[in-house]
């Protein structure tokens, strides 16, 4: 219902939009609470937002899809949004297709400073 397919000989298009409408409310809300500097980058229109970008998307899981969401927007997120990327970034290896794997060290560039992750241990230098 979400990703744009053609929709079913005999379903009412007015109720599947109202059905699809709410089911791009209910995946923002999810990718909220997984990642929330994200959608507070966004304030009041965090729901909005991030329905445009996945109406025409299925979901892969709300981590997964504000994975995605966050990589797309990645020039525009704000220092708090840009620094949760990088951390989940230092953490686990995501190619955009298959799950998330924690890798073993990594190191990301964020505004001010870099993220590094050894061990399972993710921090942050240089950042003010």
């Amino acid at each position: 219902m979400t990703a744009g397919g053609p929709l079913p000989p005999g379903f009412d298009e007015a109720g599947v939009q109202v059905a699809a409408r709410a089911i791009l409310r209910k995946r923002a809300g999810e990718v909220a609470r997984a990642w929330p500097a994200l959608a507070a980058s966004y304030g009041r229109d965090w729901p909005e937002t991030f329905a445009r970008w996945a109406a025409e998307r299925p979901t892969n899981g709300s981590i997964r899809d504000a994975w995605d969401f966050a990589r797309a927007h990645k020039e525009s997120l704000d220092r708090n949004a840009a620094l949760e990327l990088a951390l989940t970034e230092t953490r686990f290896h995501y190619d955009g297709e298959s799950p998330p794997r924690p890798r073993r060290m990594a190191v990301r560039r964020v505004p001010g400073g870099v993220a590094f992750q050894l061990n399972g241990r993710a921090r942050v230098i240089g950042r003010r």
